[in-house]
């Protein structure tokens, strides 16, 4: 994922994934590139990031630099990538532009849920006889993403591929004023799509709903073609029909189909069809980058708690800060554990740990529900961390499908004693100030603010620096004695109100402010 991706993802600002089949087999060089640059700038523009993806050397890239799209463009041998391409193109080191579905399957991967096309595939014309659907068709039907477009390439079988569709469970809905569902080209195909969203708010609000009903599938979004480049339908239905009567008549099948079709096309409509299609990729990005804006601004508003009537009825809630971890305990049931790789008997048990979720549960449990800031992974501790975490407001936790949820795994003796812990613990680096300062309001009126030693030391300056300016009361858990003096490297620990050090800890921050040691207390162990 590219660095300004990232960055926008993890402070949740609004991300437009970009297809390239469009740059590698859609258009010729230097016209292509040309054309993902202007994209791109429109989504810029429009204020959002554009993530534009593709394969390059048997890696997928959510986020192409000025060198990556140029090497996409120019390249001759590249593969137009669906899902079924993903494991060869991969495994063998090429690289290729990526269909709808190709698309699709990166941008959910990367966390990314709206993504603007030109038109999607569908049901080719003679489908009900050759069975050539094509796999974007699928993958809406089983991956939640928003897919923004001008409804279905019109080379296609419209009627049949609405009909898909409905049966792969796809909510489509036409954008604007009228339920017509467009025809990419021309704005008017004779069918007339299931809902319709009026605006970007609405759509937000459609999408946002799908999302949150954790809905398998995607959504749909039709955008009709710039009424200035709907004279020129006619024109290029009547060219369709003659490329398509060719096509059949060379055997010209599958995968192969799309870019003969769009070729002869603009050689019979000396290239009104080309124009059309640019004028109708830059009014999608124009259309789903906006509609991306508001789904953000939709999604912070919900995070934060401040939807309409809320603040009205609910006092302000506490706020933890920390860390998610999932404990492995390993007690030996023997007094001495053999070493050189021999297997010990003993009991392993797995619990839901974290000093930030622990106070965050035990405050839940003593019915002072805190807003709960953390971070954990997209992976196989996720689902039961949220089922054990019930109780609690997860609401407002990161959860990254590119990194892994802490897990820490501690072997003891049969006395008790820890004999070796281990910890994979670097997801905590992303409870960054950027996540956190989303829930400024919250913190400002929180009655208490909880943050232990696990959260990047810039976190808990931040924190400390709005609880000196709202005389917020503030609570330090140090959790280890690595971690304890991250706010005594500074003035920073001067707006704590409490703090919860052992022995251990408090010797460490004792060091760190250069204090002589009480009489009675020695730094060895």
């Amino acid at each position: 994922i590219q660095p300004s991706v990232q960055e926008a993802l993890m402070a949740g600002r609004p991300v437009v994934a970009l297809e390239s089949t469009i740059i590698t087999h859609g258009m010729a060089y230097p016209q292509n590139l040309s054309m993902a640059r202007e994209v791109e700038e429109i989504v810029t523009t429009n204020g959002a990031v554009p993530a534009t993806i593709g394969i390059l050397r048997g890696r997928i890239h959510v986020g192409l630099t000025d060198e990556e799209l140029e090497f996409l463009a120019s390249s001759k041998n590249v593969v137009k990538v669906s899902r079924r391409d993903l494991p060869f193109v991969l495994s063998q080191g090429l690289s290729g532009g990526t269909t709808v579905s190709g698309t699709m399957i990166a941008a959910h991967k990367a966390g990314i849920p709206v993504f603007v096309t030109g038109g999607i595939g569908g049901v080719h014309r003679g489908g009900e006889n050759s069975l050539d659907v094509s796999a974007d068709l699928t993958e809406l039907g089983r991956t939640p993403v928003a897919v923004v477009s001008a409804g279905v390439k019109s080379i296609l079988d419209i009627g049949r591929t609405l009909e898909y569709l409905e049966t792969q469970g796809v909510c489509v809905a036409a954008f604007g004023e009228s339920r017509e569902f467009p025809a990419f080209f021309s704005s008017q195909s004779g069918f007339q799509a299931p809902y319709h969203v009026r605006d970007e708010e609405e759509a937000a609000e459609l999408i946002a709903s799908a999302l949150g009903l954790g809905l398998s599938s995607g959504v749909l979004i039709a955008v009709p073609c710039p009424q200035e480049q709907a004279a020129s339908g006619q024109v290029i239905e009547e060219a369709i029909q003659q490329a398509l009567s060719e096509a059949r008549s060379k055997g010209i099948t599958g995968k192969e189909l799309t870019p003969f079709m769009l070729q002869k096309i603009s050689e019979l409509t000396d290239g009104k069809s080309v124009d059309s299609n640019l004028a109708l990729i830059q009014n999608n990005a124009r259309v789903g980058s906006c509609i991306a804006v508001a789904l953000s601004k939709l999604q912070k508003a919900r995070r934060k708690g401040n939807l309409p009537r809320r603040e009205d009825t609910t006092p302000p809630q506490p706020v933890v800060i920390g860390g998610i971890n999932v404990d492995f305990i390993a007690k030996a049931q023997n007094p001495v554990i053999l070493g050189g790789g021999q297997t010990n008997a003993g009991r392993v048990r797995r619990t839901f740990g974290g000093v930030g979720r622990n106070l965050a549960d035990c405050l839940s449990r003593l019915g002072q529900t805190p807003l709960f800031l953390s971070a954990m992974g997209k992976d196989e501790h996720s689902e039961s961390i949220l089922h054990y975490c019930h109780h609690m407001d997860m609401r407002a936790v990161l959860q990254l499908e590119w990194e892994s949820t802490a897990t820490y795994c501690a072997v003891i003796t049969s006395a008790g004693e820890l004999s070796v812990g281990l910890g994979d613990m670097d997801i905590h680096h992303q409870i960054t100030e950027q996540y956190v300062s989303q829930f400024k309001e919250n913190l400002c009126q929180a009655p208490l603010v909880c943050i232990d030693g696990n959260v990047p030391l810039s976190t808990i300056q931040y924190v400390c620096q709005l609880a000196r300016e709202h005389q917020l009361a503030v609570c330090y858990e140090p959790t280890d004695e690595n971690k304890a003096s991250k706010p005594f490297l500074s003035d920073s620990w001067k707006a704590l109100t409490y703090i919860s050090p052992n022995l251990q800890e408090l010797r460490a921050i004792n060091r760190t402010l250069g204090n002589p040691l009480p009489a009675g207390i020695q730094y060895s162990e």
